[in-house]
């Protein structure tokens, strides 16, 4: 399976490339069809799940990365070891689950890269409770928050 694996990140990059580029994509289908001319099969469903992947959202009418998935030196990025699992909880609300006794530097790391969709933390021995402002934000955070876990998990 690893020429599957090739493809997947070959398409990752292309679909990168395209969502950074100056053309506006609308639709999943539209992306689909970019990857074709650049001589790249894709399905609409891999489209998506790749686009989920890339911590693409949909904003405005059209498919984006936001910046910070692009950020080479977030202070997150040093703790994402130590993170078990993200949950949403509740409205406005994501809890981290981590190693026991990691909480607290995993709440300093999110507050020190000053994500300004976030109100603020509390840590506990094991947990970490994100608050946001809104419903918006909350899917944003928690979609950035599994983007760089994922990440983490496939350098491993």
């Amino acid at each position: 399976m690893p020429a599957g694996r090739e493809g997947q990140a070959r398409r990752k990059e292309a679909i990168r490339e395209i969502l950074m580029g100056t053309e506006k994509v609308e639709e999943q289908k539209d992306l689909v069809e970019k990857l074709r001319e650049m001589g790249i099969q894709a399905t609409q469903s891999s489209v998506s799940r790749d686009l989920r992947d890339l911590g693409a959202v949909r904003s405005k009418g059209y498919y984006m990365i936001p910046s910070w998935s692009d950020e080479e030196e977030s202070p997150f990025r040093r703790v994402t070891d130590f993170i078990r699992s993200v949950k949403p909880a509740g409205p406005y609300q994501i809890l981290l689950v981590t190693d026991p006794g990691a909480a607290g530097v995993v709440a300093q790391a999110i507050d020190a890269a000053e994500w300004e969709d976030i109100v603020g933390t509390l840590a506990g021995d094991n947990s970490v409770l994100i608050l946001t402002e809104n419903s918006f934000f909350q899917k944003l955070l928690y979609d950035r928050l599994k983007y760089y876990l994922q990440e983490e998990r496939e350098e491993e």
